[in-house]
């Protein structure tokens, strides 16, 4: 992509319209790596010209496209990006989880289809996408597996403690083994011995 100045001398050439919002544009284009859609185009040109339209910048980077001065990427982030580097050969890599896109200087001019695969078609050039995770994305997703670890740790914790505090309930299964155990060492439950059985005697008694 030319500099915006020279921009002004490329669409006066070709007897398009200059203006400054366009100029604007042109702006925000220029060095952008993060190749934006036609919002983020619009939401940047609009904080320095609040007059601007989203139709002015679909106009624009249309035109643009037209001149070679921008490309226009379908990478498969449910909308079309823009790639202002159009004069170096790359190619891209996009993030699954948050859409990001950073450009890949790679040489594949190797990449050829196989014989008799064309179908007919005249291929002129390859373009690879790689596909993952960027490091923002996979930075979070560690943090939110250990959170995850860290939280069902606790509760299992948590549970332990208060099935051995003083006082606590225990039932079904575990009041059962609890019962099997005394019986096998000979304790005696409150309320079966001796004594509570003489006492309740000589209260019916009475």
């Amino acid at each position: 992509m030319h500099r915006p100045g020279e921009l002004v001398d490329v669409f006066r050439a070709h007897g398009r319209k200059v203006t400054p919002q366009r100029q604007c544009i042109f702006g925000v284009l220029y060095g952008d790596t993060s190749h934006p859609t036609a919002d983020a185009v619009y939401e940047a040109a609009r904080r320095q010209v609040s007059t601007i339209s989203l139709k002015t910048v679909y106009q624009t980077l249309h035109e643009l496209v037209a001149l070679g001065e921008v490309a226009a990427l379908d990478l498969g982030t449910g909308t079309t990006r823009f790639d202002p580097n159009v004069d170096a050969t790359h190619h891209h890599l996009v993030c699954r989880a948050c859409g990001k896109v950073s450009d890949l200087h790679a040489d594949f001019s190797a990449v050829r289809v196989p014989a008799g695969q064309a179908a007919g078609f005249e291929v002129g050039a390859a373009e690879v996408v790689f596909r993952g995770r960027c490091s923002s994305c996979a930075i979070s997703a560690v943090g939110a597996e250990a959170a995850s670890g860290m939280a069902a740790s606790g509760a299992a914790s948590e549970a332990a403690s208060d099935m051995a505090a003083p006082g606590a309930v225990v039932t079904g299964a575990t009041a059962s083994g609890a019962a099997s155990e005394m019986a096998a060492s000979g304790a005696v439950a409150p309320g079966s011995g001796p004594t509570s059985r003489r006492v309740a005697s000589e209260a019916a008694a009475s």
